[in-house]
């Protein structure tokens, strides 16, 4: 696999790999032929950075709580095992780490601070070592190859995990807010001086059980922080949050379509040159999608799925109608008996107390009464 200087990752930085299961390795393959044409770098394997949601939260509140400005970062350590395909990060800590703006190369950076944290960290697991490091870039600087050197005292192939941790404008709004990157030796076939460089790994965030738990009861707790009493607000809430999240996954999955479009544009334009690794794993993904155009079956089949569902929600608002039309006429007939009751008479509320208790019910006073006025009516047309 080719390798690529600082400034060349430094502009290539901005397409980040999201691991899916059939894409990673296309997008991987339009990495390697977006660079120019160089000796290969003798890798044995493209590993995979496992990175857990413990550490992005830590690399959050660690930046969070430092002030720091446009162009500056926060650095750390990353902890966990190195399994030689596989870089599984689980846990991290802050480090103290000055750099100069004017002059990127030169940094304070206090490894004595690392082997006392690691110390600690080892009575609490010693499963976890220093694999690497992280800061919040969000681009590769001049300084990370030296930074990536002094690493190797506490491993031998230190990772570099970027992790954008801005609000807006970032990776993680069209994919995962990560990259991550090896320091390599390029050895060249014309025998001139090897060059240290970066290359690009493919990253993944997976998550434990009691990770997945905890993300959830974090999620739920954020969701829960402005204070509404309606519980159809929290309904509306909720819907808002899938649909937010539903439309970041489309977006992310537009960038990553536009970018295999921009591939093959430049391929039958002679810009690039074919690949056809790359058109296979884009044949593999064309051939997942369901053949909507020919299949009647398939197409009757969203039809009727589609129907039922409008035809819920028809119903839905339907009941939802004749139940507030009840409330209606249920509120409007109390509000004609309350008037009833408030225009009678004293006279007449203290007989129907009377009545009601002696056991008389209130129709049958209501009656005699009417049959009394009839009476007198009837008598005094006689006379």
């Amino acid at each position: 696999m080719p390798g690529l200087t600082t400034a060349q990752v430094t502009e290539l930085s901005s397409v980040n790999v999201y691991v899916y299961p059939a894409t990673s390795c296309f997008l991987t393959g339009l990495r390697r032929l977006q660079a120019p044409r160089r000796s290969p770098v003798r890798l044995k394997y493209l590993p995979l950075a496992v990175i857990h949601p413990l550490v992005l939260l830590s690399v959050v509140d660690h930046a969070s709580r430092v002030p720091i400005s446009k162009n500056k970062r926060v650095l750390g350590i990353l902890l966990g095992q190195d399994e030689g395909n596989t870089i599984n990060v689980a846990n991290s800590f802050a480090v103290p780490f000055e750099e100069d703006e004017r002059d990127p190369k030169t940094f304070f950076l206090d490894l004595d601070y690392v082997e006392e944290m690691w110390r600690m960290f080892r009575k609490v697991n010693a499963k976890e070592r220093p694999i690497g490091f992280y800061h919040t870039g969000p681009r590769l600087r001049s300084s990370d190859l030296e930074i990536s050197d002094l690493f190797k005292r506490f491993c031998d192939r230190p990772v570099m995990v970027i992790v954008d941790t801005r609000a807006s404008g970032g990776r993680g709004e069209t994919g995962i807010p990560t990259d991550a990157y090896f320091a390599i030796e390029e050895i060249r076939e014309d025998g001139t001086a090897t060059q240290r460089t970066f290359t690009h790994v493919p990253t993944s965030i997976e998550a434990e059980e009691a990770e997945e738990i905890g993300v959830e009861h974090l999620l739920r707790d954020v969701a829960a922080s402005s204070s509404v009493p309606s519980s159809s607000v929290l309904t509306t809430q909720s819907l808002s949050t899938r649909v937010t999240s539903q439309l970041s996954s489309l977006r992310g999955l537009h960038a990553r379509l536009r970018d295999i479009g921009e591939y093959l544009e430049h391929v039958r334009a002679g810009k690039l040159p074919l690949n056809h690794q790359i058109l296979g794993q884009l044949q593999e993904i064309v051939g997942l999608l369901p053949q909507l155009g020919g299949d009647a079956d398939l197409g009757k089949a969203f039809r009727v799925g589609t129907n039922d569902s409008t035809m819920v929600v028809y119903l839905s608002a339907l009941i939802r109608t004749v139940l507030a039309l009840h409330d209606l006429i249920e509120n409007r007939i109390e509000m004609a008996q309350q008037e009833i009751e408030d225009a009678k008479s004293p006279e007449e509320k203290a007989a129907e107390a009377a009545a009601a208790a002696a056991g008389i019910k209130a129709s049958d006073v209501e009656k005699a009464k009417k049959e009394k006025e009839e009476e007198e009516k009837k008598a005094k047309e006689k006379k």
